[in-house]
């Protein structure tokens, strides 16, 4: 019976060995959608929603890269992601005049929040601008965590500072940590600094463990959060999957996935993390 067991294995084995061969080999690689995508989106939850649904819908496979939005570009720049989601507008619209991109689409968006600790050194709670709110910072020489990575939250942080006439570079007060979102939070838990986050990212990870940020300035025009696809241009970077990058750009600003941004995270916050936009002007 034993050495009958054996024999059934090595028969298993064979076939499936056997039936992989058979494959054609573009197969795989032709299923499979490479999404370069913004860390908040990964941080918060909302795609490990949403790419089971569009994988059981379409049959394709994602492979999530979640970097910075800047990073993302990067990458669709070098012909290495089929598609992007970010939320870096202004980054955005030179990949586009550069025809990296193809068929960009708005798809949701929230906004930024300064953060900072119960404490608040700085004094900067009820701010009613985060210019106010980041002189004041300086001015004091609190602690400011930077992501520091070329995200799309690192380019609002950066424009905010301009606009605040700041340079915080080679500030004792400022330091950049290199990280995603979610590390760059636990990071300023860590330290009780300050920081800029996406509300999305931050009201997940405080809900997970408790991080001892709380708002200071929120609700200001200059901290809305937009966020686009973007499909890889083929004609820049044949060898991409445009036909699967297409249907993943199809499927988010569907109904059906925009009713699941809509009410994202309202359950547990009373409020969803991103509002979603398809369709909408601009």
């Amino acid at each position: 019976m034993k050495r009958f067991a054996k024999m059934m294995s090595l028969f298993a084995a064979l076939f499936v060995l056997t039936a992989v061969a058979s494959v054609p080999s573009g197969w795989a690689a032709e299923k499979t959608v490479i999404l370069a995508t913004t860390t908040s989106t990964q941080d918060s939850g909302l795609l490990d929603v949403l790419l089971p649904m569009f994988e059981k819908q379409t049959g394709y496979f994602v492979k999530t890269i979640s970097v910075g939005s800047g990073q993302a570009m990067k990458m669709g720049e070098k012909g290495e992601a089929d598609v992007l989601l970010v939320h870096s507008p202004e980054a955005e619209k030179a990949f586009m005049a550069g025809g990296f991109g193809v068929n960009g689409k708005l798809v949701m968006h929230n906004d930024f929040i300064l953060l900072g600790p119960a404490g608040d050194p700085a004094k900067i709670r009820g701010a009613k601008t985060a210019a106010d709110a980041l002189k004041a910072i300086a001015a004091s020489n609190a602690l400011f965590l930077s992501r520091g990575d070329n995200s799309g939250t690192h380019a609002k942080e950066k424009g905010l500072f301009k606009a605040a006439g700041i340079n915080p570079e080679g500030q004792k007060w400022f330091q950049q940590t290199g990280l995603g979102m979610g590390e760059t939070l636990n990071v300023a838990a860590e330290k009780k600094g300050y920081l800029l986050a996406d509300r999305g990212t931050y009201l997940a990870l405080n809900k997970k463990a408790h991080l001892g940020l709380e708002i200071m300035v929120q609700g200001e025009p200059k901290l809305l959060n937009i966020y686009h696809v973007i499909e890889v241009n083929p004609a820049k970077w044949p060898k991409v999957n445009s036909a699967g990058a297409k249907a993943f750009s199809d499927f988010i600003v569907s109904k059906k996935a925009q009713d699941v941004i809509s009410t994202f995270g309202k359950k547990q916050f009373g409020s969803p993390l991103f509002f979603a936009d398809a369709g909408k002007p601009e």
